[in-house]
């Protein structure tokens, strides 16, 4: 056995297994390829000595193109840095690990050039399917792909593209959120959401709050957008607060930051002088003045969902596209105590 460290010798190929184990290639092939029992066992044994002598390593990847498959799931996400992308694709990793696959995660950085360029890199890469959550700003790539391969959406969907959806019940999670803190006694509601850029989780809750707010007596709401005018903004609702207690419903976790800051900032007495209610569970929310009531999504089961989605397409389930609505979890801390 040579004493080289492995990083500096050549890829020992099966070529070479073949010629020191006095073999063909073809049965060296049927060795690592798991038809061993056709092989006489003493063939199979010295294969075994031979292959851990030498260190080879199986090139999976041109095994995989070679038999058409290989075990490759693509991930394309929006936004890397956001809790909610990475706690699904955690969700989504393990599932993969857990029937044999790998995941190749493309983060398009909300970056329209960026979401062409790797969904292009994905279909190089022959993975076998893919799910999306991302801007969707190309259609015509997305459907081409769908023509290729297997695709689930997550969160976000698409009319185009005629596929499974898993997501979160945005209905169900906004008129929960607005049964607790009508119960907790507060009646001016100002939700805040990033921008409503055609972003179809966005609108559903936009719509969703609303709607729920109108078939609420004595419940008056206002809806504002993530800009350079947030602070102005929640400087006016707070200083309009004659109509009753006053309360923020954050849609997301990148809202729910965004307003902490400039309520900090402000000098704004948490949460005494207005309350606060986040869609998205993040790991900073308890380590906030008495804590921040939430409404967790069950990221981990819309990623695991996910995949078993792709998976039953990938295994030739046939039949009309299913979309998997998941409810929230309402935890409730001090940001949304009772109010007389």
């Amino acid at each position: 056995m040579t004493d080289l460290p492995a990083h500096s010798r050549e890829r020992v190929t099966i070529s070479e297994v073949a010629r020191v184990a006095g073999v063909s290639k073809a049965t060296v092939s049927r060795y690592i390829g798991g038809d061993r029992q056709l092989l006489a066992e003493a063939t199979a044994k010295r294969l075994e000595e031979v292959i851990e002598r030498l260190g080879y390593r199986p090139n999976q990847m041109a095994r995989g193109l070679k038999r058409g498959q290989t075990r490759l799931i693509g991930m394309l996400v929006a936004d890397i840095l956001n809790p909610y992308s990475v706690a699904v694709m955690h969700g989504v990793e393990t599932a993969c690990r857990q029937h044999g696959y790998s995941l190749v995660v493309c983060n398009t950085n909300r970056d329209d050039e960026q979401e062409r360029h790797h969904l292009a890199a994905l279909q190089s890469y022959n993975v076998e399917g893919l799910i999306v959550n991302t801007l969707g700003h190309h259609p015509g790539e997305l459907l081409n792909l769908q023509r290729d391969m297997p695709m689930v959406l997550v969160d976000r969907q698409l009319p185009e593209l005629n596929v499974d959806l898993v997501g979160l019940d945005n209905a169900q999670a906004i008129e929960q959120a607005l049964d607790h803190l009508q119960a907790r006694g507060y009646r001016d509601i100002l939700a805040v959401t990033e921008p409503l850029d055609g972003t179809s989780s966005r609108l559903e809750r936009t719509q969703a709050f609303t709607a729920s707010i109108s078939r609420r007596a004595g419940m008056r709401q206002q809806l504002v957008e993530i800009d350079g005018n947030l602070h102005a903004r929640l400087d006016a609702f707070l200083g309009s607060n004659g109509h009753g207690p006053q309360a923020i419903f954050t849609f997301n976790g990148v809202a729910t930051l965004t307003v902490t800051r400039v309520l900090h900032d402000a000098g704004c007495n948490l949460f005494q002088d207005v309350g606060l209610i986040a869609l998205d569970e993040l790991d900073w929310y308890p380590l906030v003045g008495s804590g921040i009531t939430a409404l967790a999504q069950p990221t981990e089961r819309i990623g695991v969902a996910a995949f078993d989605c792709l998976h039953d397409r990938l295994r030739g389930e046939s039949g009309a596209p299913r979309r998997l609505d998941f409810k929230a979890e309402l935890i409730i801390r001090g940001s949304t105590h009772t109010r007389e």
